[in-house]
């Protein structure tokens, strides 16, 4: 039997690599496929997403909004912040009226760190630079303020940063729900059968790391970017738990809400309808 190809676009990054684990180390059966994993930033594979370049990626909620006719949303592989989630840091408190005025480095406007923000804040001048590099370009005076996702969440104290906004807190006081970040989007011209085995292997994959955590731990440190084993456990502890099993009620509920709260502040040029790939 030919094997079909599936490209498989997931970011550079701990909790990625946690989750995609069982998949790249073939410790699960991808059966009558074969992935190739394609590593690049989220920002890259939002845009890849507009262009329906890959079977399957990792994207951003905010990008989904834009893909809905294209990507059916995989119920398996959320990356949720419950809580928690992208912070905007500073070498100075600031207060949110004054945060309004300063210039902070994002890391694309299609991430759902911007979404959040946007929906937080209103209008705010920005400036847009790989997420890697917003957290020393604050440190070093280059930009005012940085909203950081990824590991930066963790690190920003060791550069002499301070929190001004948890994303993730304020979305949770804002709504009472977790936060919708990254999911898994599948290419809906696939055909029924084929995205109902993709959800199938996704969801197996991530069972395979949480039941095998050590293994797949050491295997994720490899994009820690600094992280030690103990840091990059809490993060994809962060970011890999129930809700990347399944999204439930709750975290589809989220990702209602934020896209029509992003659709009434008018960064969303429509109210997007949400489709969910069937388990």
């Amino acid at each position: 039997m030919t094997e079909r190809l599936i490209r498989l676009g997931h970011s550079p990054d701990p909790d990625d690599a946690f989750m995609f684990y069982g998949l790249a180390s073939g410790k699960v059966d991808p059966g009558p496929y074969r992935f190739e994993h394609v590593l690049q930033d989220i920002q890259t594979l939002n845009e890849w997403a507009l262009e329906g370049r890959l079977e399957v990626t990792a994207l951003s909620v905010h990008a989904y909004a834009y893909v809905t006719d294209r990507y059916a949303l995989l119920p398996h592989g959320a990356s949720m912040g419950d809580s928690y989630g992208p912070m905007v840091v500073a070498r100075e408190a600031l207060p949110q009226e004054r945060l309004r005025e300063t210039t902070i480095a994002i890391p694309g406007r299609l991430t759902t760190a911007f979404l959040a923000l946007r929906i937080c804040l209103g209008e705010f001048p920005f400036v847009e630079m790989p997420f890697d590099r917003i957290l020393p370009a604050v440190a070093e005076g280059r930009v005012e303020a940085g909203l950081l996702i990824h590991e930066g969440q963790l690190t920003y104290g060791q550069h002499g940063l301070r929190r001004v906004v948890d994303l993730g807190e304020w979305w949770h006081e804002t709504t009472g729900l977790p936060l919708p970040l990254g999911a898994n989007a599948v290419r809906r011209d696939l055909g029924d059968a084929t995205v109902r085995d993709l959800s199938r292997l996704l969801k197996a994959s991530i069972r395979y790391g949480l039941e095998h955590r050590q293994e797949a731990l050491e295997h994720a440190l490899q994009f820690g970017r600094g992280l030690d084993l103990a840091a990059a456990d809490r993060f994809v502890g962060m970011y890999v738990n129930d809700y990347t099993l399944d999204f439930g009620k709750s975290g589809r509920r989220a990702v209602d809400v934020l896209l029509q709260m992003g659709w009434e502040e008018g960064v969303l040029p429509h109210r997007p309808a949400v489709r969910f790939a069937e388990a």
